[in-house]
């Protein structure tokens, strides 16, 4: 319940640029998908995250003939992190590390999402883990938010 509270004051305190659905978070961004992925990348690096990871869809897309507006997966995590919650429960290193999806939508609107840790809680059923959910989906939350608005 105290996970759900949570995240209920999270969503207030993003407004309308933020929105959750089927387990993911999503913040509309002031940048391009570039510079999204940039700022976020430079973020998690800053705060002792690694980032395993940086795949750019488009590119993928263009180099078999087709085309996709801009897309790129950040894949980024800590073990100090991520340890405790597979200790609760293997089976959410399935969902590990932890991922953001920036995208442009067909309008030009940039999107940056994330699997929501309460959603991960529920699915993984991670009893015992709630001190850890609360400070990840607090850190998701400033880093994306930080990530995608404007100076």
């Amino acid at each position: 319940m105290r996970i759900f509270l949570a995240l209920i004051a999270l969503a207030a305190l993003l407004g309308s640029t933020a929105q959750a659905s089927e387990g993911m978070i999503t913040l509309k961004s002031a940048y391009s998908v570039k510079q999204t992925t940039d700022r976020l990348d430079s973020l998690l690096r800053s705060k002792g995250m690694t980032v395993m990871k940086r795949i750019d869809h488009a590119a993928g897309a263009a180099s078999v003939g087709k085309q996709l507006r801009p897309t790129e997966l950040l894949i980024f995590g800590n073990p100090k992190i991520g340890t405790p919650l597979m200790q609760c429960n293997p089976n959410v290193a399935i969902d590990l590390p932890q991922k953001a999806l920036i995208w442009e939508d067909d309008s030009g609107q940039v999107w940056l999402a994330y699997n929501d840790p309460n959603y991960l809680a529920l699915r993984h059923d991670l009893r015992g883990c709630e001190e850890v959910l609360a400070k990840v989906s607090a850190a998701l939350g400033n880093f994306a938010t930080a990530a995608t608005m404007a100076e």
